[in-house]
């Protein structure tokens, strides 16, 4: 089995004299000015969670836009500083951008375009040109920044997401024979019907198909993307090897599902710190309920939010013996509330809430609870060993790391997980979880009695083997495979 030890012994066999270099849009660690002070945090998202591991077990370099407040003040002259701040391991270069930048390339053609292009969750993409100019931009700025670093020094770079489709492009037009590329598509790839109708698809295919090698979590995103591939462009498909022939140049294409660090979730959710947060968290929250169920998203409308609790409401209504002996708590950070789907979203969900704590309330109880604060990273485990039952329930995702976190944290085999039949990580705990299809209010109001009455025995034996699979298919077993597979290629002389 892939540990930390594992990788990190690899590493330093098979890297060698090699650099990493991880780029992505999000950095790692944020600095913040709070109360006088500059205090710094861990990022939320799958990304970090996933690839702050890797970084660690491989001391490399991860260049990301810096956008905390106290950033500035944290970086040497070079833009550059070792994290985590408080027990270094690799260093973090930041790139700076423009509010005009960050407007367009983020909140805009990633997220307006790209998002909802790739969620197929019926949210209208929007392509901007303006969007798509600042796309490119950063995107440069990106490989401006990774060819500074990387000099004339042989390096393997890793590039992260749908925020940087063009970066690879951008990287081989420099004309260096010194650096391979990996890129990790997050995101689901849509069906070739869907995204022909990106005005920009030309373009994002020829900069992805730059790169040496492309993963997406599971085949069938694969599947979708050559399938996209040849219908929009001129290349040939190798169906043998996996891989696509542009200009000469190969892409293989795989599938590599994404995990998360088993055993540091598995330690830190026994350790004291844990449990004083979550006897401050029971008290902060009064929650002395027979069961406790959990939503913890990003408010996103991916996240199946809403549909969640149209569930919540219908359960109630159909199984009404349990109000007063449960609360389920929606934990949620508002996210990209620039963008105009995301206010109506949030306001949608506070109407619901309301709505139905209106609705079923009886003698001082709500079953709802929905709280938007940060949460520390302590917190989110703590929440998850408050949990009898954790539901999540996207209308779409490419794998989803809280379903794999949770089960990390049930050191007691106890606990049930509610999971939508329409995330990556379906495929590898569908026999154990209990699936839903979050379109189907009726169906999720019984799957959900279903969770709450079942048996002890049937829960601890369902979630033992949902351990075992999660345990196996860790964030190291996913770096170390995408590793190997880059460390096949030869730089060219």
């Amino acid at each position: 089995m892939w540990t930390k030890g594992s990788l990190k012994k690899a590493i330093e066999e098979q890297l060698g004299e090699y650099l990493l270099i991880v780029a992505s849009n999000r950095e790692p660690y944020i600095h913040m000015h709070k109360k006088g002070k500059i205090i710094f945090q861990r990022s939320a998202g799958g990304v970090v969670t996933a690839l702050d591991p890797v970084m660690k077990a491989c001391s490399g370099l991860w260049i990301a836009h810096g956008s905390g407040d106290a950033d500035k003040k944290t970086v040497d002259k070079h833009d550059r500083l070792q994290v985590p701040p408080d027990d270094p391991k690799y260093t973090l270069h930041r790139i700076w951008l423009t509010k005009e930048e960050e407007d367009g390339y983020y909140y805009g053609f990633s997220n307006e375009a790209l998002w909802p292009l790739s969620h197929i969750s019926y949210t209208r993409p929007h392509f901007e040109e303006t969007d798509w100019k600042m796309y490119e931009k950063v995107n440069r700025k990106f490989a401006d920044a990774i060819l500074k670093e990387v000099g004339d020094r042989k390096a393997f770079v890793w590039i992260q997401d749908y925020h940087m489709a063009l970066l690879p492009k951008f990287l081989k037009e420099a004309g260096c024979n010194n650096i391979i590329t990996a890129h990790f598509w997050h995101i689901p790839w849509p069906n070739p019907e869907v995204f022909r109708i990106c005005p920009k698809k030309k373009e994002i295919l020829e900069g992805l198909l730059a790169n040496d090698l492309l993963g997406f979590h599971i085949r069938y995103h694969c599947e979708n993307f050559i399938a996209t591939v040849e219908k929009e462009i001129e290349a040939r498909v190798d169906r043998e090897r996996f891989s696509i022939i542009k200009g000469g140049h190969e892409t293989l294409i795989r599938a590599f599902p994404i995990g998360v660090d088993y055993e540091y979730v598995a330690e830190l959710s026994e350790s004291k710190e844990i449990k004083e947060d979550m006897q401050g968290l029971k008290e902060e929250f009064l929650i002395n309920h027979d069961f406790v169920m959990l939503g913890l998203d990003r408010i996103d409308y991916t996240k199946g939010i809403p549909e969640r609790l149209r569930a919540i409401d219908r359960f109630l209504e159909k199984y009404p013996e349990y109000k007063g002996k449960f609360v389920f708590i929606q934990m949620g950070r508002l996210s990209r509330i620039h963008i105009p789907a995301y206010k109506d979203l949030n306001d949608e969900i506070n109407a619901l809430v309301e709505e139905i704590n209106w609705k079923h309330s009886q003698e001082g109880w709500q079953p709802i609870l929905f709280v938007r604060r940060h949460l520390s990273y302590p917190e989110v485990i703590a929440f998850y060993k408050l949990a009898n039952i954790c539901i999540v329930s996207p209308l779409h995702d490419g794998m989803n790391l809280v379903a794999k976190e949770y089960v990390a944290t049930r050191t007691d085999n106890t606990g049930v997980l509610v999971l939508s039949q329409f995330t990556g990580s379906a495929r590898e705990l569908q026999h154990e979880a209990i699936m839903i299809n979050p379109y189907d209010t009726e169906d999720c109001a019984d799957r959900i009695k279903e969770a709450i009455s079942m048996d002890k025995a049937e829960a601890k034996r369902r979630m033992q083997k949902m351990r075992e699979q999660v345990s196996r298919n860790n964030i190291y077993r996913w770096a170390g495979k995408i590793l190997a597979e880059l460390l096949r290629f030869e730089f060219k002389e």
